[in-house]
């Protein structure tokens, strides 16, 4: 046997004792000393140099140790890269991964693509806000431009249907997109039996074992329970039976002022539902700054949406028709009951890794479920990698879709990266709230000097002439160099007029940028522009 090919055994033999839990190889001492002899006593070369190879996997054989080949053979595929979840991280993390020439699988559970996002999540429920909005409108709004409109009726089978249809389209253009980018697709619930290989139980029954270089998980998140209310998707729901009602309730109570909670609490309170938002806080959306938060209940105040603040729900009662929810004041009190006929548990969501076999693994997560990465994503096995509400971060789609590009950007040698500070969270509620950077209380706590320039929607000439104008923009910058440290935006369009804060941030700008770039009139955007303008000197329009 020559040099070459000795020391290509070799260098193979290292590599299936770093990776023998792989292939389940158990190789005694007795077994590499007599794989050893034989390699030195068969010789050979030219074509016959596989002979001491061979020879040397019989020696193993025989004294106990198992042969690559019969531990490969219950390998049914081989990968680069397997992702675990077809949620916005997952997915777009296989694409990427086929874009990069990595040999990828994707396998998903739920037998659709689009993870909570797309199925039961941002995806749907943005369908029933726009369905309800447009109901609110005719009934509230149209008249005044003129527009008469007379037995007018809510149709809530054609909204789901509409809303469907629209979550049927896009899961499908997501396998498209795996087909145009050569992304095996596998549908079964995937875990982790070594540090390269994913056994799925297929949704068709039976399992596979898949083999990989590299494993990225990105299973998402579920709905965080409260004690003592269990969900049953008919009375009690998360957002997923919210989606799901069959006709408006008449009183809903929503546990929990978050994002989630405020925006299907609109959704029924549109169409005609009397909304109570229960929340053990002092405040609703605890993370928004203040200002802009006090302006945002007011006006959803306006909108008949009430609130219970400083609550805590103890219990409940299904028994009757409805639902008796037992109230507590937050720090301690004299309980009272509230009635309704549907409660939204709506108090977060939790990372999900149940079953996927970290702890065999010796995988590390956190006091909060989170999977613990380093800078790469990489977890505390070399070969495996998580992404979005499994790790730390914020839990939002775009910040897991981003996750996964840096992820397997970094697998392919590139600089992959996601700067957290410059992700911005919306709540697409009417008027909508958008945000990115830091909060004024956020500043005031860090001891950091800033500047703060507000601007009303009602200075607006856009929004006044669509009667659009409540909320405002307001943006923080450092008072020494007039960088920009935030952007705060309530009223229409934010979820939008927010990305020209995100670019802003993202680049290191100053508010005079904004400020000094020309914006279109009349646009929405100008209220960003004049808001610069208030930041570092005076506003024009008011």
């Amino acid at each position: 046997m020559g040099s070459q090919a000795t020391a290509h055994f070799f260098q193979s033999a290292r590599q299936f004792h770093r990776i023998g839990g792989v292939i389940g190889w158990k190789c005694s001492p007795a077994a590499a000393a007599a794989a050893v002899r034989a390699l030195r006593e068969a010789g050979g070369g030219g074509n016959d140099a596989h002979r001491p190879v061979a020879a040397a996997v019989a020696a193993m054989r025989g004294t106990g140790g198992r042969s690559f080949a019969s531990a490969a053979a219950k390998v049914n595929e081989e990968a680069d890269v397997v992702v675990i979840g077809g949620g916005p991280g997952g997915y777009v993390a296989a694409i990427k991964a086929g874009q990069l020439g990595f040999k990828t699988t994707c396998v998903e559970k739920r037998g659709s693509l689009g993870g909570t996002c797309l199925n039961v999540g941002c995806i749907p429920s943005k369908a029933l806000l726009q369905s309800s909005h447009m109901y609110h409108d005719a009934k509230s709004r149209f008249a005044n431009h003129g527009v008469q409109v007379s037995g007018l009726e809510i149709d809530v089978a054609k909204m789901m249907k509409q809303k469907e249809q629209a979550v049927f389209g896009l899961t499908k253009g997501i396998e498209g997109l795996f087909k145009k980018n050569s992304v095996g697709y596998v549908k079964g619930e995937a875990a982790l039996t070594s540090p390269n290989e994913v056994k799925v139980q297929l949704t068709e029954g039976g399992e596979k074992s898949i083999g990989a270089k590299h494993i990225i998980i990105a299973t998402g998140s579920d709905v965080r329970q409260v004690p003592g209310v269990p969900i049953d998707e008919q009375k009690i729901v998360s957002s997923t039976g919210a989606l799901e009602l069959k006709k408006v309730p008449k009183k809903m109570v929503v546990i929990g002022g978050g994002y989630i909670g405020l925006e299907m609490g609109s959704v029924w309170g549109r169409l005609g539902s009397e909304v109570t938002v229960v929340e053990f806080a002092d405040s609703i959306v605890p993370g928004m700054d203040g200002e802009v938060r006090r302006a945002f209940q007011r006006t959803l105040e306006k909108q008949k949406m009430k609130f219970k603040l400083k609550t805590k729900v103890v219990g409940v009662d299904t028994s009757g028709d409805g639902v008796v929810l037992f109230l507590e004041p937050a720090g301690g009190g004299a309980q009272e009951q509230f009635q309704a006929d549907v409660v939204l548990v709506s108090v977060g969501r939790v990372p999900y890794t149940t079953n996927l076999g970290l702890e065999q693994l010796g995988i590390k997560t956190d006091q909060w479920g989170r999977i613990e990465v380093d800078d790469h994503f990489r977890t505390n096995v070399p070969s495996v990698y998580a992404i979005g509400d499994v790790i730390p971060g914020p839990m939002l789609a775009h910040k897991a879709e981003e996750d996964g590009v840096a992820c397997v950007e970094l697998l392919a040698g590139k600089a992959g990266h996601v700067d957290y500070n410059t992700v911005p969270g919306i709540v697409y509620t009417h008027p909508e709230v958008a945000m990115v950077g830091k909060t004024e209380e956020e500043l005031k706590a860090a001891g950091v000097e800033y500047r703060a320039g507000k601007f009303p929607f009602l200075a607006n000439s856009r929004a006044r002439t669509i009667e659009d104008a409540d909320g405002l923009v307001k943006i923080l910058a450092d008072k020494k160099t007039d960088k920009i440290l935030g952007v705060h935006v309530m009223g229409p369009n934010a979820g939008e007029l927010i990305m020209e804060g995100v670019l802003a941030m993202q680049y290191g700008g100053a508010s005079e940028d904004i400020a000094r770039t020309c914006h279109g009139h009349p646009t929405l955007s100008e209220a960003i522009k004049e808001a610069a303008m208030a930041t570092y000197d005076k506003p024009i329009h008011i």
